[in-house]
């Protein structure tokens, strides 16, 4: 399901023109990678958690010689799916 089709059926849900749903989509979208870059948990009870991981520094290797590399500590983003998303998914 790409974007249009998230707005498609968020509209036909909520009764709204797909426009508006549009505009909410990109403001929770906004929204969520705002709280990351502040390092905030966004949590949507049975839904899941949006959440930064530190990720540590570690050794790695390069494929194509096989030379020991030093990746260095990083940030990335995660999601934790809540109980009632991955109920819904059994």
């Amino acid at each position: 399901m790409n974007k249009a089709e998230i707005i498609a059926a968020m509209a036909e849900k909520a009764g709204l023109t797909q426009k508006d749903c549009g505009k909410a989509l990109d403001a929770f979208v906004a929204t969520v990678i705002d709280g990351a870059k502040a390092d905030d948990k966004i949590t949507l009870v049975g839904f899941g958690t949006f959440e930064v991981r530190n990720r540590k520094a570690r050794q790695g290797r390069n494929p194509s010689n096989n030379e020991v590399i030093q990746i260095p500590a990083s940030k990335v983003p995660a999601f934790k799916a809540g109980k009632a998303f991955k109920d819904a998914v059994k």
